[in-house]
């Protein structure tokens, strides 16, 4: 009989190259999956010029879209992320993981402080190598987007704005990431603790667990994530304000501007639609690979 693994119990300190491998992996799923829903909040963040271009809601986006622009349209980018979001992600499960480890995360009782520094630590390292490739991304799925090549997206916003286009967002991206790890990362430490206290192998546990965390944390942030879309796509708008927005404070002048409060939750709707699946899919993807990768070896 072959003898069951046990899943909860595998070494905290597993090896660099197996949380990095399957962090690579879970990101790569995550993110392909729930891309359509990703390219509809994206449209939904930015200030259209064009009525054809303003969606009332998740679903009259996707029927528009796919009406008028093709359903290809909803996945146009995607190559931009499976590019980065493998490595960003295993820069970020290795970080994590090793923090971790370094900050007590992994002995016994409540450690809060040293879950939520792991995520915040792991965010500034995956974060820095993945924003060029979000910037991409994004310009890649607004409406009557000019690219259908990522190099020739990457080269061109290079020739035409700089280098410094592709990390104009990047605090702002911190800013976002930061909190919004530090809070998923510990509401799922926390539930999958409750849910699953002996700690034995229960993918259900999993799903919830990083459903429930990754939604919480994407309704707090999206404030924040809206003026990130905002200067990730200025460089296509026709308005000045917008265009010359250098950081964080200008966005959220342009959104205070144009649409008031409200304008701070445009997206909230397809952005937690995005993230919970994605997070619990992430979660599990993750745990799963480790357990897989490790019980290879």
């Amino acid at each position: 009989m072959v003898e069951e693994i046990d899943y909860e119990s595998l070494p905290s300190n597993a090896g660099l190259a197996v949380n990095m491998l399957a962090g690579a992996l879970a990101g790569i799923s995550e993110h392909a999956v729930m891309f359509p829903v990703d390219s509809i909040k994206t449209r939904m963040q930015v200030f259209a010029t064009s009525p054809v271009a303003v969606y009332s809601g998740v679903g009259n986006a996707f029927s528009r879209i796919s009406s008028t622009e093709g359903f290809r349209a909803l996945w146009r980018g995607v190559g931009s992320v499976i590019l980065g979001a493998g490595p960003a992600h295993a820069v970020h499960f290795g970080t994590l993981e090793a923090v971790k480890e370094l900050a007590g995360g992994n002995e016994g009782g409540n450690q809060w402080v040293a879950t939520s520094l792991a995520g915040a630590s792991a965010t500034i390292a995956s974060d820095a190598f993945m924003n060029p490739f979000d910037v991409i991304k994004q310009r890649m799925q607004l409406h009557k987007s000019e690219f259908r090549s990522v190099w020739t997206c990457a080269r061109t916003v290079f020739r035409t704005e700089g280098f410094s286009a592709f990390y104009v967002s990047y605090p702002t991206t911190l800013a976002i990431t930061i909190p919004f790890n530090a809070i998923q990362f510990t509401v799922y430490e926390q539930i999958k603790r409750f849910a699953n206290p002996r700690g034995d192998y229960s993918p259900t546990t999993h799903i919830v667990a990083g459903g429930v965390a990754g939604g919480i944390a994407a309704a707090v942030t999206t404030p924040l994530d809206v003026a990130k879309t905002i200067l990730q796509t200025r460089g296509t708008a026709q308005d000045a304000d917008i265009r010359n927005a250098r950081g964080m404070f200008d966005a959220f002048r342009v959104i205070w501007s144009r649409d008031g409060l409200k304008g701070f939750s445009r997206g909230l709707t397809p952005r937690v639609l995005t993230i919970m699946p994605s997070s619990a899919l992430c979660w599990m993807s993750y745990e799963f690979f480790k357990a897989a990768i490790r019980s290879d070896q």
